[in-house]
């Protein structure tokens, strides 16, 4: 049997065949881990990686990255927790604003797509590179957070909201529908619209893109305002499945985001990548992360394991993208 000819097919399916060893080394090790129970709170934890992995995607493609979104994602869920809990209150009108629920997603929305935006302002009338204005916006958002919420959890937030991190729908938790409609929508953005078209070329050469016509600085500033606007997703299923919102939440999501963006096939390089592919990536992420908490393995190794697969995952992109 020749591999040559079957290589193609191997490259092209490579997540899918780690995901799928990955599952059978697990169940060979624990019998916990082929389960409903355990499959629905695997699909559960994902859904919020997803979205930010989705929004992730498209920055990437772009050729840029996105260090924030962890953060923007704490500030949006404590925005969403304050509204809820406390209003506004404008104290020399002597006028208190209350939040329903859904004001309160909204209000998380807009944080995140607004912090997003900037984002994508900074890059591209500053020409500042994109992991050092990502990294800047990490940075203000966990300090802008932790002033929110003066360091303290928001918590009791009602069963209203709870039902968004925690309620089931048609038989299926509602952080699975969201996230599953997040990728039906930038699944259809990226290979149906104008929009798609002109983030693939802007990665594949931006130069080119340029002298075509495309607006780069706004398509850029939209890229990275969805990008915002999912970790703002993404906060709201972590507030609300927590039914609190910790002044900490988010640490570390951005780096499991960009793994499944890397594992899930996207290149580093910008122009190419697929959402179905990150979705794959995001799944691998996090039955990895189950297995290992299956197994008793301690954080700290957790940690080493998940750093080597993201290692792994670039060294295979490189070694592709030079065999193309």
């Amino acid at each position: 049997m020749d591999l040559q000819n079957y290589k193609p097919y191997l490259v092209k399916f490579q997540s899918l065949i780690a995901l799928i060893l990955l599952c059978i080394g697990i169940s060979l090790l624990s019998d916990r881990f082929l389960t409903m129970e355990n499959g629905w709170n695997v699909m559960r934890q994902i859904s919020v990686n997803i979205c930010i992995s989705v929004g992730i995607t498209l920055v990437v493609i772009t050729a840029g990255i996105d260090l924030s979104v962890g953060s923007i994602l704490a500030l949006s869920g404590a925005v969403a927790a304050g509204l809820i809990k406390d209003g506004i209150a404008l104290e020399s009108a002597n006028l208190y604003i209350g939040f329903t629920v859904t004001g309160a997603v909204l209000g998380a929305l807009v944080t995140g797509t607004v912090l997003g935006t900037f984002n994508g302002w900074v890059i591209t009338r500053f020409k500042v590179p994109p992991f050092v204005a990502t990294l800047a916006m990490l940075t203000i958002a966990r300090g802008l957070t932790l002033l929110y919420t003066k360091g303290f959890p928001i918590s009791g937030l009602g069963d209203n909201f709870a039902y968004l991190g925690t309620g089931w729908l048609f038989g299926i938790p509602v952080p699975v529908w969201i996230a599953g409609c997040v990728v039906l929508f930038a699944i259809v953005v990226m290979t149906k619209t104008r929009l798609g078209r002109y983030i693939y070329a802007i990665g594949g050469n931006e130069s080119a893109a340029r002298l075509s016509g495309i607006n780069i600085t706004k398509v850029k500033i939209i890229v990275y305002g969805f990008a915002g606007l999912l970790a703002g997703v993404g906060g709201v299923l972590v507030t609300s499945r927590l039914n609190s919102a910790q002044p900490n939440a988010g640490i570390n999501y951005e780096l499991d985001a960009i793994a499944a963006v890397v594992i899930g096939g996207t290149s580093l390089s910008g122009g190419r990548g697929k959402i179905m592919g990150t979705v794959l990536g995001a799944i691998i992420i996090g039955v990895l992360n189950n297995g290992l908490v299956l197994l008793n393995v301690s954080p700290f190794w957790q940690q080493v394991v998940k750093g080597a697969v993201i290692l792994l995952a670039v060294i295979i992109d490189k070694s592709n993208a030079k065999n193309r």
